[in-house]
């Protein structure tokens, strides 16, 4: 099996140290750099499987770094911030950031965080619009087309289309429009999306949730996901 190569920009010293000896303990292959720069350098030379970027990092931080990283790749990214009620995780995960996990972690918990993600990007294939997700709805043609209005989503293909056009999705994304469209008109909570979509096996933070739908709306159109408040979000039919 192929080691995981981790990029890991961190700018204290202790916890890149730590942080990079307890992943290799775990079997991963790290890279640790101390600043936002030399992290988008190292990126571009290896191009690792995932990037773990702390907020707060100096020369680029680690929101800027997540977006150049994104305009070129969609590769994992976890941002790691110190606060976990910061507007700085939200800006993380706007700039495209599939998840968060707050400072100070447990490595355990980091090395669980980073396998639930590799372990759906690995469903997803790596791929500019991701790949195997979850079922697709009965109402899909032989092809495995599903069509919502303007919107066309290629289960099989993993292709999205709006009004002819291809739609450029992130694997998460992919994800949470194949959970939507696989139940359209019905209504999935944030924890159902948590565990379906991210992995999660225990309660999360809901704003990852509700960013990725936001920037999915952005994608195929702000009125095909409705919210029904207090229970969750449905794809219009």
């Amino acid at each position: 099996m192929a080691e995981t190569h981790v990029l890991f920009v961190e700018d204290d010293d202790v916890i890149r140290e730590a942080t990079t000896l307890a992943l290799e303990r775990d079997g991963f292959v790290v890279t640790a750099m101390p600043d936002g720069l030399s992290g988008l350098e190292s990126f571009r030379a290896n191009r690792p499987d995932i990037a773990l970027l702390d907020v707060m990092v100096p020369g680029m931080d680690g929101v800027s770094l997540c977006r150049r990283i994104r305009d070129e790749s969609t590769v994992p990214v976890i941002m790691l911030s110190a606060r976990a009620d910061s507007i700085d995780v939200v800006l993380g995960l706007e700039a495209g950031a599939d998840d968060y996990v707050t400072k100070p972690f447990d490595g355990s918990v980091l090395v669980a965080r980073i396998r639930a993600v590799l372990r759906r990007f690995g469903h997803a294939g790596g791929t500019q619009n991701g790949g195997n997700g979850p079922g697709a709805a009965d109402d899909s043609d032989e092809r495995g087309v599903l069509s919502f209005g303007d919107l066309e989503v290629d289960t099989e293909g993993m292709e999205v289309r709006r009004a002819g056009a291809p739609v450029a999705l992130t694997p998460t994304e992919m994800r949470l429009l194949l959970e939507f469209s696989s139940a359209p008109g019905t209504v999935l909570s944030r924890d159902r999306l948590l565990e379906r979509v991210w992995d999660y096996d225990w309660g999360g933070d809901t704003r990852v949730v509700d960013v990725h739908v936001q920037r999915l709306r952005t994608k195929i159109g702000q009125d095909r996901i409705e919210t029904v408040r207090g229970f969750g979000y449905k794809l219009k039919a």
